[in-house]
């Protein structure tokens, strides 16, 4: 009896030896994890530039030869709609350029220019000079009509040597945009207009005219084409719509001037979710009831965040979260609320474990917008007592991040609803010199422009250093417009920038009735097309695409022909740029100074690793 009570007592200590063996196996694992969200979890991939390095986009342009004659008219109304566009499109594309108001100023003589860009659909007041234009392509230089041309006997005059054959008097509605596969960056299929108008010519071309775009499908009316016309050539647009959404059709249609275009990009793809780590809202939703039989609490943290980090694990994407404190609306510089710090850490942590990284949304959801300025009934928000009380709130939502996530670096704001007045951005850069990059939205809305004070931006750096970031698309069901605007910017500026928030899932506008099965399927498509369309398109945080931006603004490209290829000198370069290089004649052979990716067709992504690349062509 005594053995046995020993080989009990021995079986339970044993027993007892094992629990504790696992307990401490588990807490080594954590450690080790811990461990590494403090190792790695803030390594970027691309760093801030230095102060003294930085530069705006205007002092950039200054360097820039001005090899390119933009013609214009403030009397054509077209003109003055996609001037402001271009404008913005050549600046971008770094692309040195004079421009000449046709009304106002006097002709300059072509043989200055390689380059002509005639941002005109009515050619009357170009008169006897479309003859000289003529000759100029002829002899080599190359000529670009962006815009709708009006019939009239100066159009007929020169279509057949820019391709068209035979002209309808009708007008022709364009549905849909089907750019071709080696053209643009996820073409190959069709892109639906989001309020299509009579805005295209019906044209027949010639055999020797090379189309690059058309409606609807790959036999729809041409919209983009290019035709040699002597040892030059013609490009020509007929989409007939000259807003921010489609600024990448035109410079895809700019890089077919020449025999090799060179154009700076930023490269990223960040992916931010705004309200996010916060407060999770109390109770039931009627579509998660509906779906997952749960509480919005549940679903957040057992569905909806996994799925999201499963998203992360596919894509390798980084996500950087907007964290806020409060819901509440106080505006008087007090904070009685007591946020889910549990909650919020988990989130947070498991979020920088990804790789991501958190930002600053605010202490509550009122824009930094003070007395002085008034919604109109456009939202439900509170103006701000004072920057007093503005400086209170947001120092409780700093000292609550430091205190969460002590190693981590907080340097980005998203202002809530994309609306932060002068007043507030001037605030927040005194009072937060580690704040680095303000990021609001791309497109106006409606009610932000009557308001004066929505956060629209482009992509640029002001001359206190802070980066202007603009998010371009939105939610898990990207409509029409979101869907031609993701392709145009993937183009333009090659990047993906993408903002959604944990209560999408919740809201019927935002696509909530669907279901989150539904929302999440779309959003996986998305994600899909992307990453499929752009190969070596870089995941970057919130501060590594403003590094990014920094050197994209920075950098004053130029492009020289050799015997054997072309040689692009880089100007304020700092540690690396990225470029969209499209070959047109010759394929490209070797590199040196850089790392060539073939992206579609002719078109290469170039990383510039010296201020000097030379390539050679087959």
């Amino acid at each position: 009896m005594g053995e046995l009570i020993n080989g009990i007592r021995r079986f339970r200590f044993k027993g007892i030896l094992v629990i504790l063996f696992v307990f401490s196996l588990i807490a080594s694992v954590l450690l080790v994890e811990l461990s590494g969200i403090r190792a790695n979890r803030y390594d970027k991939s691309i760093e801030l530039m230095p102060q003294d390095m930085i530069i705006t986009k205007d002092e950039a342009i200054t360097s820039l030869e001005k090899n390119t004659l933009l013609i214009h008219s403030s009397e054509d109304v077209s003109s003055c709609i996609a001037y402001e566009q271009f404008d913005v499109i050549l600046a971008d594309m770094k692309v040195g350029h004079i421009a000449v108001d046709i009304g106002n100023d006097a002709l300059p003589s072509f043989d200055r220019f390689s380059q002509v860009i005639v941002l005109l659909s009515d050619l009357t007041p170009l008169g006897q000079k479309i003859a000289d234009l003529c000759d100029f392509v002829h002899d080599g230089g190359a000529a670009w009509f962006p815009l709708v041309l009006e019939t009239n006997v100066y159009s007929s005059a020169i279509s057949q040597m820019i391709g068209i054959d035979d002209l309808s008097p009708d007008y022709y509605t364009v549905e849909a945009i089907y750019p071709h596969e080696d053209f643009m960056l996820g073409g190959g299929r069709a892109f639906a207009v989001s309020d299509p108008f009579e805005s295209s010519l019906t044209v027949v071309l010639s055999d020797d005219a090379k189309v690059y775009a058309n409606a609807e499908g790959p036999d729809g009316v041409p919209l983009v084409w290019k035709k040699e016309y002597g040892s030059g050539v013609f490009v020509v647009d007929n989409i007939g719509m000259y807003d921010k959404a489609i600024r990448g059709f035109y410079a895809a249609s700019y890089s077919l001037l020449s025999d090799v275009c060179v154009y700076p990009v930023i490269n990223a793809s960040t992916f931010y979710l705004d309200d996010f780590p916060s407060q999770i809202p109390s109770g039931n939703s009627e579509y998660i009831q509906r779906d997952y039989h749960t509480t919005i609490r549940d679903f957040y943290i057992n569905i909806w965040w996994p799925d999201m980090m499963n998203f992360a694990d596919e894509y390798g994407l980084k996500y950087t979260g907007l964290a806020i404190e409060s819901y509440d609306n106080h505006v008087d510089g007090t904070a009685d609320a007591t946020p889910d710090t549990g909650t919020f850490l988990n989130f947070g942590n498991m979020l920088l474990r990804k790789g991501g990284e958190l930002g600053y949304h605010g202490y509550n959801h009122q824009p930094l917008v003070l007395s002085n300025k008034d919604y109109k009934n456009h939202y439900d928000y509170k103006t701000w007592q004072s920057e007093t009380a503005m400086k209170s709130a947001f120092d409780e939502l700093i000292e609550l991040c430091d205190t969460l996530f002590p190693d981590a670096e907080f340097s980005l704001y998203v202002p809530p609803s994309n609306l932060l007045s002068d007043e507030g951005r001037k605030f927040l850069i005194k009072e937060y010199p580690h704040i680095k990059t303000i990021s609001g939205i791309y497109f106006d809305d409606i009610a932000d422009a009557e308001l004066d004070f929505g956060c629209t931006q482009e992509f640029s750096v002001d001359e206190n250093g802070v980066v202007d970031q603009p998010r371009v698309v939105y939610g898990f069901i990207m409509d029409d417009f979101l869907t031609i605007a993701a392709l145009s910017e993937l183009n333009f500026h090659f990047i993906n920038s993408h903002f959604t928030h944990p209560d999408d899932a919740l809201d019927p506008e935002r696509g909530a009735e669907l279901g989150w099965s539904e929302m999440k399927r779309r959003f996986d498509g998305y994600l899909s097309w992307l990453y499929d369309s752009a190969p070596g398109l870089r995941n970057l945080t919130g501060t590594e695409a403003s590094a990014a931006v920094q050197r994209f603004v920075s950098v004053s490209p130029k492009t020289e022909y050799t015997d054997n290829g072309v040689k692009i000198t880089i100007g304020n370069f700092c540690d690396e740029a990225q470029f969209l290089v499209r070959f047109n004649e010759k394929l490209p052979d070797n590199v040196m100074g850089g790392e060539l990716t073939n992206l579609t067709g002719g078109l290469y992504l170039l990383r510039a690793t010296a201020d000097t690349v030379d390539i050679t062509l087959k």
